[in-house]
C-alpha cells in the first residue's frame, strides 16, 4: 500500500528504485587491557591507521575535486589533530589497544564538540566518520560506506558524511534519503553539485525496509513508499517537463516580462569554474575564498598562491561579474593562526570579519592579491566582507580595501539580523549587499544549519526570514544600489521567483541549480513575482508561504 513520508526537499529530480541502506557503523571495539612492551607497537598501529584515513580522504577529496575537495580535506585535519593524537598515545601507555585508545579519544572530543555551541556541534557527523575509518582499519574490518551493488538503488541513511556522498555514483545511486541533515548540510550541497535527486530530515527514514520500491521528489522532499503505477507516471511525467522546460530555457535569466536577474555561480576555487560556465553562469556570485587556507590551518597562504588562485578565476569570466568574500574563519572552520581555541561559543564569536580585523595583515595580503590578480582584465571585480553586523564593521573593511589598493566595488554580506535591520546605514559605506541566507536564518531562529532536529528553522521559506530579504532589498533599492543573495536559497527555483518579487537584484547558486532557476524565472512576470512574494510574506510558517507562492505563480 502506497504511503507518503514528508523530508525536506535538497536537490532537485525524482529518483525512482528500491531502497539499499548505508553500511553499519564500526562497532565499539571491546575494552581489554595490554601489557606495557606492547604499548610502543599499538601507538605505531594507531599512527599508521591515522595516516591511512587522511591520505584516503584527501585522495577521494582529490577526485570528487570543487567543494568537495575542501569539505574532505578538512576531514583528513582533522583525523590528524595533533591533540587528539596526544590523547590516543595516552590512552595507549596506560594500557588500551590502538582500536579502544581512538575511540575513547575520539568520544571525549566528540563531547567537547557538542558542547561548544551549535555550530561546531554539527561537526559531529563528520568527526564520528573519521572515527569509524580509523577504528575499521585497525580491526581490519570493512569500511562503513556506500553498499556494493551492481543495480540502480536509492540510498538510505542516518546521515551520510561527505566521504561518501562525494564520490557517488550516480549512474548506479539514484537518489538519496537521510534522517538526519538540513538543506544547507555539507551532504545536501554536494547532492546538488552532483545533480542527485535528495531528501533529508526525513524521520523514520533509516526504518525503511530493504529492496522496499520508493519514489523520491527532491524538489517537493516527499517520498513514496510502495508507490502504484500511476503515481510513478504522474512523478515520471513532471521530470519530463521539468528536464523539457531546462532544455528550453538559455541565455541570462529573467522573467517572463524580461526583468533581468543575473544568474551567479557559488564556487570554492578554480577547479569549480568548469562546471559553473557550462551551466551558462552570469558571472561568481560568491567566490568561497577560504579554502585557500585550509590546506595548512597553521599557516595563511602566501600572496603569490592566493594570486595565482584568483587570477584563475577572473580571467574565466571576461567582462562577468565575480563577488570575491573574504576569508571567512572561525566557528567551523578554525584556523590555528588565527581563530580563538578557547571561545565557549565560537559561532557568537570572533570569526568572519571579526577576525580579520583582529588579523590585519591577512587581511592586507588577500586584498593586495585580488588588486594585482584584476589588473588588466575586463572584469567586474567585486569584495565583499563576511559577517557584518553594522556600519562600523562595513566603514572598517571598505577602508582595507582603499588601503590595499583595490580598484572594486566593496560589499557586505547580510548574515546577522543587525544588518538587514539596518541595511541603509550599512549601505552608506559600502556599494552593494549580498545575502547569506543559511546564516542569516541561523542567527534569525537560533538554529544550527547541520542540526536534523531544527531543519524547519533554517528553511528558507520561513516568513521571518523574508522580511529581512525584503528589508535589505528595500534598503539597497533606496540607495540606488544592488542586493542579490548567494545563499542556497537562491537555488530554489520557487523560491528564486519570491526573492525575485521582494527586490532581489541577482541570484547565485551551485551551479547545477543555474538550469532550473533559470527555467523557473522565465515562466512568471515580474509582477506575478511580486504577488508571490507578497502572498509568502503574509503566510505564518515556511510550508504555507510555499504553498501560498505557489497558488499565486501556477495561476490557482
Amino acid at each position: 500500500m502506497e504511503t507518503t513520508l514528508r523530508g525536506v526537499g535538497v536537490s532537485h529530480g525524482v529518483a525512482i528504485g528500491e531502497v539499499r541502506h548505508m553500511g553499519t557503523a564500526v562497532l565499539e571495539p571491546p575494552a581489554k587491557q595490554i601489557p606495557a612492551e606492547d604499548a610502543e607497537r599499538e601507538q605505531g598501529r594507531a599512527r599508521k591507521a591515522v595516516e591511512a584515513v587522511a591520505a584516503d580522504l584527501t585522495a577521494r577529496g582529490n577526485l570528487a575535486g570543487g567543494e568537495a575537495q575542501a569539505v574532505l580535506e578538512a576531514q583528513a585535519m582533522m583525523a590528524q589533530d595533533p591533540e587528539l593524537l596526544v590523547d590516543v598515545d595516552r590512552r595507549i601507555a596506560v594500557g588500551s589497544t590502538a582500536e579502544r585508545a581512538v575511540y575513547d579519544a575520539f568520544a571525549a572530543y566528540r563531547e567537547l564538540l557538542a558542547n561548544a555551541g551549535e555550530y561546531l556541534a554539527g561537526r559531529v557527523a563528520d568527526l564520528d566518520d573519521v572515527r569509524n575509518r580509523i577504528v575499521a582499519r585497525l580491526l581490519g574490518v570493512p569500511m562503513p560506506g556506500v553498499p556494493d551493488s551492481d543495480e540502480p538503488y536509492v540510498l538510505v541513511a542516518r546521515d551520510l558524511a561527505p566521504a561518501d556522498t562525494a564520490l557517488l555514483d550516480p549512474t548506479l545511486v539514484l537518489g538519496f534519503v537521510t534522517e538526519e541533515g538540513g538543506p544547507t548540510s555539507h551532504s545536501a550541497i554536494l547532492a546538488r553539485a552532483l545533480g542527485v535527486p535528495a531528501v533529508v530530515a526525513l524521520p523514520g527514514a533509516s526504518e525503511l525496509a530493504e529492496g522496499t520500491l520508493i519514489a523520491v521528489d527532491g524538489s517537493t522532499g516527499e517520498v513514496f513508499v510502495n508507490p502504484d503505477e500511476e503515481k510513478k507516471a504522474q512523478l515520471e511525467a513532471a521530470a519530463a517537463e521539468r528536464k523539457a522546460a531546462l532544455a528550453a530555457s538559455t541565455g541570462p535569466g529573467a522573467t517572463a516580462d524580461g526583468h533581468k536577474v543575473p544568474l551567479l555561480a557559488n564556487i570554492g576555487g578554480p577547479a569549480d569554474v568548469a562546471a559553473a560556465v557550462e551551466a551558462g553562469a552570469e558571472g561568481v556570485g560568491l567566490f568561497r575564498t577560504e579554502f585557500l587556507f585550509l590546506d595548512d590551518s597553521k599557516n595563511a597562504p602566501s600572496e603569490e598562491k592566493q594570486f595565482t588562485a584568483y587570477r584563475q578565476v577572473l580571467e574565466a569570466f571576461p567582462e562577468g561579474r565575480v563577488v570575491v568574500r573574504v576569508l571567512d574563519a572561525g566557528a567551523d572552520k578554525p584556523l590555528d593562526f588565527l581563530t580563538p581555541a578557547d571561545e565557549p561559543n565560537p559561532a557568537l564569536g570572533v570569526r568572519g570579519l571579526r577576525t580579520l580585523l583582529d588579523h590585519p595583515e591577512v587581511l592586507r595580503t588577500q586584498l593586495t592579491a585580488l588588486a594585482k590578480a584584476a589588473e588588466g582584465l575586463p572584469v567586474y571585480l567585486e569584495v565583499m566582507a563576511p559577517m557584518v553586523a553594522d556600519r562600523a564593521d562595513a566603514r572598517a573593511f571598505a577602508q582595507a580595501c582603499r588601503e590595499a589598493g583595490l580598484r572594486a566595488k566593496f560589499g557586505a554580506m547580510v548574515e546577522i539580523p543587525s544588518a538587514a535591520l539596518r541595511a541603509r546605514s550599512v549601505l552608506q559605506e559600502v556599494e552593494f549587499l549580498s545575502l547569506g541566507t543559511n546564516d542569516l536564518a541561523q542567527y534569525t531562529f537560533a538554529a544550527d544549519r547541520q542540526v536534523g532536529a531544527v531543519s524547519r528553522l533554517q528553511d528558507p521559506w520561513q516568513p521571518a526570514l523574508l522580511d529581512l530579504v525584503a528589508l535589505s532589498a528595500e534598503a539597497a533599492k533606496a540607495e540606488g544600489k544592488s542586493c542579490g543573495v548567494c545563499g542556497e536559497a537562491a537555488s530554489d527555483p520557487l523560491l528564486a521567483c519570491v526573492l525575485t518579487g521582494l527586490g532581489v537584484t541577482s541570484l547565485s547558486m551551485g551551479a547545477a541549480s543555474i538550469p532550473y532557476v533559470r527555467a523557473s524565472l522565465a515562466k512568471a512576470t515580474l509582477a506575478q513575482c511580486e504577488r508571490a512574494a507578497a502572498a509568502a510574506r503574509a503566510a505564518d510558517s515556511a510550508e504555507d508561504a510555499r504553498a501560498a507562492a505557489q497558488a499565486v505563480l501556477s495561476g490557482e
